[in-house]
């Protein structure tokens, strides 16, 4: 995503984000100026040095050589780039390092990719699909993960690109500066519907967390159809349809299938795929799929519609 028709990054909401943008606009700086001198230049010499009715046996101008010219040619890149490295390196502290601040002002979150979707594990056990949930202006620590094949996590406004590769963690971190809803995708080619695996993070006040968040972790205690909503639209429904006439997306559609309201069959599915099905569902914990029955259940065996 890209602001000011695709010339610049989106606007920064979080520090680190910030020091990013800053370092795109010194490069830009800096490679906009080359652009307009050597094609100023290029135009230059097309124009002064044209044959003007020379015949085409004749040479044109000559120049042989031009110490100071060539020094210059020679020593500027090197200053820009040297330039450019000390500016990048004066800015990645701020974009790599977590903020000093007290474990209490911290909020530890678990980011799992997996196809197609992303989940959120939070301090107090509670999950949510796609949308994960922060407190606005507090340092945001993540522990970036997976355990089918590569992604990539992007909030577009919160920061730079974090790999989530299987044995490899990755920890990245963002303090957003703004109330709001920032969206963001896998910026990493994962399968089939890739595309379809977006996130948001909703930034809201402190209270408003706390209140989510316990809420949330009640679902998953309760085995909540809600929770199991959230999961059949984050999870299932990237790559199956819900309604009969709706026909095929990339899996069967699952229209009044009897095993999504079996408890058994339902957890031996997804824990453990089927075909070209991955297994969605291996490690969500009991709650998580009891939730998910309960909400096929109530829906009347996947036949509720997109919900």
């Amino acid at each position: 995503m890209a602001a000011n028709g695709g010339f610049t990054p989106p606007n920064a909401h979080s520090p680190n984000a910030h020091r990013i943008n800053d370092a795109y606009y010194v490069i830009l700086g800096f490679t906009a100026f080359i652009f307009v001198l050597v094609e100023g230049a290029l135009i230059l010499f097309v124009v002064k040095y044209r044959s003007r009715g020379r015949g085409r046996d004749v040479e044109g101008f000559q120049v042989y050589g031009h110490t100071r010219t060539e020094l210059i040619w020679t020593a500027g890149p090197v200053l820009i780039l040297a330039v450019i490295a000390s500016f990048v390196f004066y800015k990645l502290p701020g974009i790599t390092g977590v903020p000093k601040a007290n474990a209490a002002d911290q909020l530890h979150i678990t980011v799992e990719g997996r196809q197609f979707y992303w989940q959120f594990t939070y301090p107090n056990g509670a999950v949510s699909i796609d949308t994960m949930h922060v407190p606005v202006g507090e340092v945001v620590r993540l522990k970036v993960i997976s355990r089918d094949v590569n992604h990539s996590w992007w909030i577009y406004e919160l920061g730079g690109k974090w790999d989530a590769i299987p044995g490899h963690p990755n920890h990245t971190w963002f303090q957003v500066d703004k109330a709001g809803t920032y969206e963001g995708q896998c910026a990493e080619l994962c399968g089939l519907q890739h595309a379809a695996m977006r996130a948001w993070v909703v930034a809201e006040p402190r209270a408003r967390y706390d209140q989510w968040v316990s809420a949330q972790k009640q679902k998953l205690d309760s085995s909540s159809a809600d929770l199991g909503q959230e999961v059949a639209q984050g999870v299932c429904q990237k790559c199956h349809y819900f309604e009969a006439k709706q026909g095929v997306l990339v899996g069967p559609n699952l229209a009044s299938n009897s095993l999504l309201t079996q408890l058994s069959s339902l957890t031996d599915l997804v824990r453990n795929g089927r075909g070209r099905m991955p297994a969605v569902g291996e490690y969500w914990s009991d709650g998580q799929i009891k939730a998910l029955v309960a909400y096929f259940k109530q829906s009347g065996g996947a036949s509720g519609g997109q919900g």
